[in-house]
């Protein structure tokens, strides 16, 4: 009996409330910083450069700033997410992989990517890559399989809620971002790639939010 008390009172605890809202401000901030500074970078082309460029050369800080400070969040996320999630299927790996997207997030912030295509202006071509840029390519393939994987982990529960609408939704944004993203290729416009980015980034904010009002209206 005891228990049981002790862990509704750490579902629904002020911490972890804390803890679901900073994760789930993880998407929707790194779209934002990613798409102003595209916007703004001199010299900087989003049709050409893969976002993760925006760490380099002057004014690069900020993006690493927001790889690091992202994946923070998310990872505060993903803890909130563990004591809210007490019961039922994917309560372990869900939380647990959202945590690898904030790692990941994190690791691509740690190790910077190669100057390529021109960006930098004053960056020398390098004739072939350095070990932090390979290093650094892990991190957009650790964050996009984990929250691919993240996804069905929630479809799978939400099938057992019969909560059908976010199954949809967890279902379908895999697709959305695998669709879109491909298409920068043969458009030849990094710009998809990012739109593909943002859609799946952005789901772990809905899961976040979800579970958080769910906490916050139930009863004492």
């Amino acid at each position: 009996m005891s228990t049981t008390v002790s862990t509704r009172v750490q579902a629904g605890s002020a911490t972890t409330k804390r803890l679901l809202v900073l994760g789930a401000t993880t998407g929707p901030l790194f779209v934002i910083a990613v798409v102003v500074q595209a916007a703004t970078r001199p010299g900087f082309d989003p049709r050409t450069h893969a976002l993760s460029m925006l760490s380099l050369g002057h004014g690069g800080w900020v993006q690493t700033l927001t790889f690091v400070l992202c994946g923070a969040l998310a990872v505060c996320g993903a803890v909130g997410l563990r004591a809210a999630l007490t019961a039922g299927p994917g309560r372990r790996w869900g939380p647990l992989l959202i945590a690898i997207f904030g790692f990941g997030l994190i690791w691509g912030g740690v190790f910077p990517t190669d100057p390529a295509l021109g960006f930098p202006a004053d960056a020398p071509a390098l004739a072939a890559p350095s070990w932090h840029g390979i290093l650094h390519n892990l991190s957009p393939t650790l964050t996009g399989l984990a929250l691919i994987a993240a996804c069905v982990v929630f479809a799978r529960r939400y099938a057992e809620q019969r909560a059908f609408g976010r199954m949809t939704l967890a279902l379908v944004m895999p697709v959305v971002y695998l669709v879109v993203g491909f298409a920068a290729f043969p458009l030849g416009d990094l710009r998809w790639l990012l739109a593909g980015g943002a859609v799946l980034w952005i789901w772990p904010s809905v899961v976040l939010m979800s579970e958080y009002r769910r906490i916050t209206q139930a009863p004492e």
